[in-house]
């Protein structure tokens, strides 16, 4: 298994570098609450629905805690805090929550662990393979041969 990735090209045409190639990573499916309460079960002595159970009580209490204003920490996976954007006000006192705040969003930093050897390497990401899409559609020069049309 490995984590897939499609090529697309830059078209803004002020960029520096326009027309670069990029990589970009996909999502090939979804896994629900539930087929991930089947996975656990699975692997161990718990049942799937005391993992509903546990997995629904945990995003409410995350939820209560980040609204506090409060870090997530869920170790071996990482931290998740709120963060906010706002636009400009001239004035301290001109600043309004009602008028200043534009969006609220989930920040998420994985775990980082730091090995002997001085390594750095963050959770989920430990291990990863990485392939390009087997469906990309994207037509590959042979290196050397450019189109300088």
């Amino acid at each position: 298994m490995a984590l897939m990735y499609k090529l697309y090209q830059n078209n803004n045409k002020k960029s520096p570098y326009y027309e670069n190639w990029y990589g970009r990573a996909v999502s090939v499916g979804t896994v629900t609450t539930d087929q991930l309460a089947d996975t656990i079960e699975a692997n161990c002595t718990v049942k799937r629905s005391d993992i509903l159970a546990v997995i629904s009580e945990l995003v409410v209490t995350m939820r209560n805690e980040l609204q506090n204003s409060k870090r997530v920490k869920i170790d071996r996976l990482g931290t998740f805090k709120l963060a906010i954007t706002t636009s400009r006000s001239a004035t301290a006192k001109g600043f309004t929550v009602s008028e200043n705040l534009k969006n609220i969003r989930v920040l998420f930093q994985p775990e980082l662990k730091v090995g002997k050897d001085g390594t750095r390497v963050r959770s989920l990401v430990n291990g990863c393979q990485v392939t390009e899409l087997p469906f990309n559609n994207v037509v590959k020069e042979p290196a050397g041969e450019q189109d300088n049309g």
